[in-house]
């Protein structure tokens, strides 16, 4: 690979998003569907991209678009939790109990449709892969990012076409986010399921999501040494640790197992372990006394912009060829995981949240069908003065959901275990976790819930 390949892809996806910023300023439908510019610049790409008939660029060209999202889906997880002072356990647990609770029952019950919609349809009919089965949770609940970072590891347990068929199952599920999502929400406020919004904002509408102290300064300590340099290198240190982590349950598996145990963990991706790693570095950075080294706004920045040159890139090089092969089990799934979402939002949400039901539910149904962002532009939507506890709470949510699905190690471990136990076993089992889940909320409710 020529170091002007590598340049050309990086000048090529960078005038995509600058096309798609331009496309969403000018295109008043873009905005109100909410697709986000990288998405739409990965659309754009796909006009010329690998597999269209408008090819435009070299072969290297694309082979860089298509090795982008493995290495960046790394970089957007280590930064997760670089930078954030960790409220205690206590007063995490008792805002994030009840958003928790449902979003595990949302997660566990989209493994859990998928393994029956499989096991019960689609391979009886159809015979496709087993490993299908994660491709509501991948997709929804992950998004694109995740289903990036996933595709290597269902490559290497049998499902070349993983990667195509999350990315796929992602833009449908942000499409379907908004559209059925701001459908709720009117039939909400025409039933009254909202709360009451006259009068002017409250003082909850000063809530905002996790996020950097506005007086943050941006200083790196040192006199030669840029704050964004230093919050690279810590980013590095994370991945660092999660490449070292993988390498220590391949060891261990292999001891245990065999070989055939050592090869099983290999398909485990680097992403979910990275993010444990930014924990472990933020850690240790409390612990010797310089947390400040770690700035949440630059994490999140560098965070946003490996994001958004993934997705482009991912969508860019999709391989249309794999998904014309299976695009019929594609949206029986996608059906079926919008079919899931939409009953736990109308049936399960009124019974495991305390109060402001819908508000709670409408966040984690864009987020548990989109994106998180669309989870926010919902939630925006039904609570436009902030007068529910929602946002606080959805944020809190995150550091206690997202270390295990919508791309953690839940995600990253299910197509492995389905491998492993087969496809009967793995759905009793994702009924199980969903049937737990469901219950703990309930358990919260009956002892007074939480906010």
């Amino acid at each position: 690979m020529k170091v002007f390949d590598v340049l050309i892809a990086f000048v090529a996806l960078s005038l995509l998003l600058l096309l798609a910023t331009a496309l969403r300023q000018r295109l008043r439908w873009l905005r109100r569907l909410g697709l986000p510019e990288a998405l739409v610049a990965g659309l754009l790409g796909l006009l010329i991209g690998p597999f269209s008939p408008w090819k435009i660029f070299p072969e290297q060209v694309y082979t860089v678009w298509g090795q982008i999202p493995g290495v960046l889906i790394s970089v957007v997880f280590a930064t997760l939790f670089l930078g954030r002072a960790l409220p205690s356990r206590s007063v995490l647990w008792q805002r994030a109990a009840s958003q928790t609770a449902f979003g595990l029952v949302l997660g566990f019950g989209q493994y859990l449709v998928g393994g029956l919609v499989v096991w019960l349809v689609l391979r009886p009919l159809l015979g496709v892969n087993p490993l299908m089965a994660c491709l509501i949770e991948v997709g929804f609940e992950g998004g694109h990012g995740t289903a990036a970072g996933m595709g290597p590891t269902f490559e290497s347990l049998g499902l070349a076409s993983g990667e195509a068929l999350g990315l796929a199952m992602a833009t449908m599920g942000v499409l379907a986010a908004v559209l059925i999502g701001s459908s709720l929400v009117v039939i909400g406020r025409r039933k009254r399921w909202l709360l009451p919004q006259a009068g002017t904002a409250s003082a909850s509408t000063t809530i905002q999501p996790i996020q950097a102290d506005a007086g943050e300064r941006e200083v790196s300590h040192s006199p030669t040494l840029d704050s964004l340099t230093l919050n690279l290198a810590l980013i590095g240190g994370a991945v660092g640790v999660g490449v070292l982590l993988k390498h220590a349950l391949i060891l261990l598996a292999t001891g245990v197992g065999g070989e055939a145990g050592g090869r099983l963990l290999e398909a485990v991706p680097v992403f979910p372990l990275a993010m444990v790693g930014g924990l472990l570095v933020q850690q240790l950075l409390q612990w010797q006394g310089h947390p400040q080294l770690a700035s949440v706004r630059q994490q999140q920045s560098i965070g946003s912009l490996a994001m958004d040159v993934l997705i482009t890139a991912a969508m860019a090089s999709l391989n249309l060829n794999l998904l014309a092969e299976a695009w019929i089990p594609l949206l029986v799934l996608a059906l079926a995981g919008l079919a899931w979402n939409v009953a736990a939002f109308l049936w399960l949400a009124p019974r495991l949240f305390p109060d402001a039901w819908f508000e709670r539910a409408i966040a984690d149904f864009g987020q548990g069908t989109g994106v998180t962002a669309t989870g926010l532009l919902l939630l925006r939507m039904a609570d436009p003065y902030g007068r529910s506890p929602v946002l606080e709470a959805f944020s809190f949510k995150q550091l206690v959901f997202e270390p295990f699905l919508g791309g953690g190690l839940v995600t990253a471990f299910a197509p492995i275990a389905l491998q492993a136990m087969g496809l009967p076993l793995w759905t009793a089992l994702a009924l199980a976790l969903t049937l737990a889940s469901l219950l703990f909320g309930l358990g919260l409710v009956r002892q007074g819930g939480t906010t």
